[in-house]
């Protein structure tokens, strides 16, 4: 579920506290956390709404004046309405984790992580690879970058996603670059 950064800054400030989807079933479960530009989400209900029993009361907890601006806002897709209440409950733990500098053992621990991924990679071995293009190209977009590999864009930017996960790396406006974390392990080639 895609919150655009208006919608992420009302529910930050605690202004917006549901918003509406409508979907052939339920793409949220209660009790979920979401990762976002503002951080992480926690899902704390997912329920089915008849459009017609909507107030104003509803549309202004999901930031609207109008009951149909809140019902605009849900998408034009046919299925169920559903009103996701969501609350923001804390920074992104890879924040913190892309500064945090590895010890030695930290190292060892990535790089047999980093190792396991290429085994289970369908591709080859792409880490080092991955995190050498991304050092030596920051900001550059991940179209272009998959291409010098001879990959397309969507697979390479699920690899970036998962040494993003590590810590390693950090995603731009266009393109990534490494995180001290990321630049740390890759000087020390372990």
């Amino acid at each position: 579920m895609l919150l655009n950064h208006d919608v992420l800054a009302g529910i930050e400030s605690g202004r917006i506290e549901a918003v509406y989807r409508r979907w052939e079933q339920p793409r949220l479960k209660a009790g979920s956390n979401r990762r976002t530009a503002i951080g992480v989400l926690e899902v704390t209900s997912v329920e089915s709404v008849d459009p017609g029993s909507l107030t104003l009361a509803d549309a202004l907890e999901a930031g609207f004046t109008t009951v149909p601006d809140l019902l605009t806002s849900a998408g034009t897709r046919g299925g169920t309405l559903y009103r996701i209440r969501l609350r923001h409950v804390g920074p992104d733990p890879r924040v913190a984790l892309r500064q945090a500098i590895p010890d030695e053992g930290e190292m060892v621990n990535l790089t047999q992580r980093l190792r396991r991924l290429d085994v289970a990679s369908n591709h080859g071995p792409w880490t080092w690879q991955t995190l050498t293009l991304i050092a030596e190209n920051p900001g550059v977009r991940a179209e272009d970058l998959a291409a010098s590999m001879g990959r397309e864009k969507m697979p390479f930017k699920l690899d970036v996603r998962k040494l993003k996960e590590l810590g390693l790396t950090e995603s731009l406006t266009t393109g990534y670059r490494l995180s001290p974390r990321g630049e740390s392990l890759l000087s020390r080639g372990c």
